[in-house]
């Protein structure tokens, strides 16, 4: 299984390893939004207002089909995760959490692009490696976008980009 968890800040961003074994986590669900109950780690500094912990996690196997054909099947989801997740009460309101779950949003989207990639492209007897190049890229440009998103909204302080930003990932993640 691969993973990454991202972490995002209202002042900076993080990206850091984690198995989804090793707590609590939270399957992305469009009909489902975060609330600031479900950020249950402690604050690690006094720049950040919260910090989503978020990643995408991947499975698959494979079935030879022919000689140079492999057949492969894959399972990717989002995931939040609760104990690495946290926020500082004395400066967060609604605006910051809509922050935050677009940070998870955007972590649902790139879950997408990489099944997508994963369906399009074909694997040979080296699958494992190939899926692994795949999903190394799509954490790089998920990674980028996730820094384009805190740049562009100046994380979530520039509530005109916030809200710009909130309409583009509805219509994306509609599609």
């Amino acid at each position: 299984m691969g993973f990454i968890k991202i972490l995002s800040a209202f002042l900076f961003f993080f990206v850091l390893p984690l198995s989804a074994q090793d707590e609590d986590i939270i399957l992305w669900n469009a009909d489902v939004k975060l609330s600031w109950a479900d950020f249950k780690g402690e604050p690690t500094n006094t720049r950040a207002a919260a910090v989503t912990a978020s990643g995408l996690t991947y499975s698959f196997s494979t079935l030879r089909k022919n000689d140079a054909a492999v057949e492969v099947n894959f399972e990717v989801k989002s995931h939040f995760y609760p104990k690495e997740s946290w926020y500082r009460p004395e400066v967060c309101n609604d605006v910051i959490l809509k922050h935050e779950q677009l940070h998870f949003d955007i972590t649902e989207l790139y879950a997408r692009k990489f099944l997508e990639r994963l369906n399009k492209a074909s694997f040979t007897d080296k699958a494992k490696a190939e899926v692994k190049a795949i999903y190394n890229q799509i954490n790089k440009e998920l990674n980028e976008f996730q820094n384009l998103y805190d740049s562009e909204t100046n994380f979530s302080r520039n509530r005109d980009q916030q809200e710009a930003w909130q309409i583009k990932l509805q219509k994306l993640l509609s599609n």
